[in-house]
């Protein structure tokens, strides 16, 4: 029987999250959430329905897993643990110095309901994750290092936008060659925030808008922006939508490290990933996962889940028996 699968929120995420599901033989998507008038939003997928996120509730028993497709700063701190107390949850909250928080305001809600939630669910927070964590437990005595970009950040494009006189805005994060460099040459150099990446912004002013307060507002922007040294461009709409309308991605999880008696040999460990889309390929991860959400769930788990609590086996499709055969 198929995983029946809701989406709340129908942005770029959201239409990745469809497209993902159609790739997979066991989810089905049964549901879309929107706070928009659902007569204006157009899915891909024949037979399922748009409702208003005020209606959610009323479709409790036919609904699996909820995929959370909200932003992370101000979204998603309100609407997964709202949505915990109700349904299984899946989400992508990436404002990696708020997890902790988010983690026991979700976890609360999902003990109370008996449901099971995974949040921070994606590359980064997700898969990069998995990989520091490997990475040091194999690799004790040595460094962790983690490089985005160059590609956009739908997390931080979004918190551009929720400023005050923004239309429009598109974030790059970019690694620093130099720091790179440096990293895979295994000299184990120790970098500040600014000295790994910069990000520059892309930005639509509304008519009138105070343009010095709204890249004030951008540089100063603790957790996103503040510790970067970071370029703001006000560009029109038609530019913005001509020379970046694509949203790539991708980025390094490098771990240096020495084994031996006498720490006489070096090693380096390199994950990386380019991706054409980051909604998409975000999606794809976050659909496997809830994958295993719905496993969890019938097997009686509850609470909040983080990509480190989920055995890998129940991320994929394929019985124990045909991974040991196919992938051991």
């Amino acid at each position: 029987m198929s995983v029946r699968i809701g989406i709340y929120g129908y942005g770029n995420l959201g239409r990745g999250i469809e497209a993902a599901i159609r790739q997979n033989d066991d989810l089905a998507l049964v549901a879309v959430f929107t706070r928009r008038p659902p007569e204006t939003v157009k899915i891909r997928t024949e037979g399922v329905s748009v409702y208003h996120v005020d209606d959610v509730l009323s479709h409790k028993d036919d609904i699996d897993v909820m995929i959370m497709c909200g932003g992370s700063a101000t979204d998603l701190p309100e609407q997964t643990p709202a949505l915990a107390k109700h349904f299984c949850v899946v989400d992508s909250f990436d404002t990696h110095a708020k997890i902790p928080v988010h983690f026991e305001n979700v976890d609360r809600a999902a003990r109370e309901s008996g449901k099971v939630a995974i949040i921070s669910v994606g590359w980064d927070p997700g898969m990069f994750s998995l990989n520091r964590l490997y990475a040091s437990a194999i690799l004790p005595d040595g460094k962790d290092y983690t490089f985005w970009g160059r590609g956009v950040s739908q997390g931080h494009s979004d918190a551009i936008r929720r400023i005050d006189g923004v239309a429009d805005a598109k974030q790059y994060t970019i690694p620093v060659e130099q720091a790179l460099a440096a990293v895979r040459s295994g000299s184990c150099p120790e970098l500040t925030t600014r000295q790994k990446h910069t990000r520059e912004c892309f930005v639509v002013a509304k008519e009138g808008a105070d343009l010095a307060k709204i890249e004030n507002e951008i540089k100063t922007m603790p957790n996103y922006f503040a510790d970067y040294d970071t370029t703001v461009h006000f560009i029109s709409a038609e530019e913005l939508a001509r020379d970046h309308s694509g949203i790539p991605h991708g980025g390094f999880v490098i771990r240096t490290g020495k084994t031996g008696f006498d720490g006489e040999n070096d090693h380096v460990i390199e994950y990386s990933l380019k991706l054409d889309s980051n909604p998409e390929f975000t999606a794809s991860v976050i659909v496997a996962y809830a994958r295993a959400a719905a496993r969890l769930y019938k097997n009686g788990d509850k609470g909040c889940k983080t990509v480190f609590d989920i055995p890998p086996a129940l991320l994929s499709p394929l019985s124990p028996e045909e991974l040991r055969a196919k992938m051991l």
